[in-house]
């Protein structure tokens, strides 16, 4: 009897295989194991009907040239205990330096240096941007007249935080400094020298309190933008190609486009021919403005980016009000949204805070926003994103389904339970099987009709991996509907959406008063090897000054407002990862 050409799928890889149909399953597993180096015992290959056994006649499995074989199994010594490679060193054992990067470590809180909260929220917030921590590594502060770019003999004080106080003026390498130190420890880290150079680059942030006692509370919002303005200045990327120009890393990453019209309100205006007055404009952040009607981030959002301005109109050789109109021409890779909470309170002489709850989502669509050539090229990526995501979902869904109904099956069967049901199913199929092969012995259906070859039924795994081919077809596809333009943008954003990364919140009344706090979404793993990041927990770091602790995603829901207790000032948001030509995630 001929053979049959098959192919055996076995741990992501494929074999093909002569089956020989006048022999045993045992032959067909001694096959396997001198091209797999599985054992035949250990052996579990899927077939129709069940599992392969030794004694089963392969002429009776219904084996079709072509036909894939699931086989499952280990080599015997694959789980065999072996000394490790490298040498295992104990926690115990290890520097502050080498704990503070293993996995699950706690990262570095900030020491309040005296009403300084507000300096630490940002700038922990800013550090959930993997992209600015290396960038700042390739920073070199710029020589200082009689110095040497920042390096000095008090370089030496960094254990104490003093590091870099050569380059105290220098905002970027203080912070470039500053990381570098936080990444050495799990502790509360004084950020002194940071605070120099803040100071001494804004010295507002150097006001003393009115109580005569220490410096004064700060808003964090005005700390986070004095602080990405300086790096817009300092902090450049150098063009990578020939003929490219250089960049800032804000410019890059952080830094949107508005595109706008500017238009009088007054109708004598148009009537005497003053046109409407085009603009373009680069924006670090989005204003969330708050009246009495504001209830979720998108109103607000709304709300800022229309604005009345009073100016001189030529025309009417008077002052008169503008409506400005603003769209969004480009989405940086991260985005800032700001809640307009404080507002200058005449007759208290400070900054009140307005409690209104206003709601945030956990994914931001802010297509609606932007100018209707942006959204031509937006909307296909993002539909493209909803309809994979909803593929990966039902085969999540049908993947629990399988193993609930097979869990319950082992179970049934271990306590040796029978569903009749199920039984007399088996019985009428079994019936059915006997009929169909007495006809066929006279070449004619229960109809009359000729019969057909019996339809090969494919196994759970192999409809797994159909749906998996065809949901890694539909990412290459996502990937090919990015237009050319955007994908030469490495950073900006590409479908619309935005993923929550970080949050300054502020307990209390006044944004001279009260304390600010900040939340980063915590990141998975880093395997050390491929130096890729594995699945997140869904869980966030609470900064708290120099403490720092876990909380679940639960927690972020009730920072939306509606008193004194902590709500979002800002937000950090970055854009969604998108799949890579190849279908792979980034």
């Amino acid at each position: 009897m001929a053979t049959i050409p098959v192919i055996v799928k076995h741990q992501g890889k494929k074999y093909e295989v002569d089956l020989d149909p006048s022999s045993l399953g045992e032959v067909f597993k001694f096959q396997l194991y001198s091209l797999t180096g599985v054992e035949p015992e250990r052996q579990k290959i899927l077939v129709k009907g069940g599992q392969l056994k030794d004694d089963t006649d392969l002429s009776k499995i219904g084996a079709k040239p072509g036909q894939t074989f699931m086989m499952m199994g280990t080599a015997s010594g694959a789980g065999d205990l072996q000394r490790p490679k490298e040498a295992v060193k104990f926690v115990e054992d290890m520097t502050e330096a080498e704990a503070a990067q293993q996995v699950g470590a706690t990262p570095a809180g900030l020491q309040n240096l005296g009403n300084t909260c507000y300096m630490n929220s940002a700038l922990q917030t800013l550090r959930a941007v993997p992209e600015l921590q290396q960038e700042l590594v390739k920073y070199t502060a710029a020589p200082t007249p009689g110095g040497s770019g920042g390096s000095s003999a008090l370089g030496d004080l960094s254990m104490f935080g003093l590091g870099g106080l050569g380059a105290s003026l220098d905002l970027t390498a203080a912070l470039r400094d500053l990381y570098t130190q936080m990444g050495q420890t799990q502790e509360g880290f004084p950020p002194l020298a940071f605070l120099n150079a803040l100071r001494t680059a804004f010295p507002q942030f150097a006001q003393k309190s009115k109580t005569g006692h220490g410096y004064a509370q700060q808003d964090a919002e005005e700390a986070w933008s004095q602080i990405v303005q300086q790096l817009r200045q300092k902090l450049t990327i150098k063009g990578k190609g020939e003929g490219s120009e250089d960049t800032t890393f804000v410019d890059k990453y952080m830094a949107g486009g508005f595109s706008s019209i500017t238009e009088c309100d007054e109708p004598a205006a148009k009537d005497l021919g003053e046109e409407p007055v085009k603009g373009e404009d680069v924006f670090l952040k989005l204003d969330c403005h708050i009246s009495g009607t504001t209830n979720h981030l998108r109103d607000g959002i709304l709300a800022g980016l229309e604005e009345k301005i009073e100016k001189r109109s030529a025309v009417l050789d008077r002052d008169a009000i503008y409506t400005k109109k603003s769209k969004i021409s480009r989405l940086p890779k991260y985005l800032t949204v700001h809640f307009v909470r404080f507002f200058w309170k005449r007759e208290a002489q400070k900054k009140a805070k307005i409690m209104r709850k206003v709601t945030f989502p956990d994914e931001l669509d802010v297509v609606e926003f932007c100018t209707d050539e942006l959204k031509a090229m937006l909307v296909p990526v993002r539909d493209k994103v909803r309809e994979v995501r909803k593929d990966e979902e039902d085969i999540e869904r049908a993947r629990k389904r399988q193993k609930k109904i097979h869990d319950k099956a082992v179970a049934d069967e271990a306590a040796g339970i029978v569903d009749s049901v199920s039984e007399s199913t088996k019985a009428d199929e079994k019936k059915k099987d006997e009929k169909k092969k007495d006809d066929k012995k006279d070449g004619k259906a229960a109809g009359g009709d000729v019969e057909m070859e019996d339809v090969v039924y494919k196994t759970d795994a192999e409809i797994d991996a159909e749906k998996a081919a065809a949901v890694l077809e539909a990412k290459k596809e996502l990937h090919a509907l990015i237009n050319p333009e955007l994908l030469k943008d490495e950073g900006a954003n590409k479908s619309g959406l935005y993923e929550l990364r970080g949050i300054v919140t502020h307990q209390g009344a006044s944004a001279d008063s009260g304390h600010y706090t900040s939340y980063v979404k915590k990141q998975g793993p880093l395997d050390p090897k491929t130096g890729k990041r594995g699945e997140e927990d869904g869980k966030w770091w609470w900064f708290n000054d120099d403490k720092v602790s876990e909380v679940e995603a639960d927690k972020i829901v009730t920072l939306s407002g509606g008193g004194e207790s902590h709500s979002a000032l800002i937000l950090l948001y970055r854009a969604i990862p998108l799949p890579s030509a190849e279908g792979t995630s980034e």
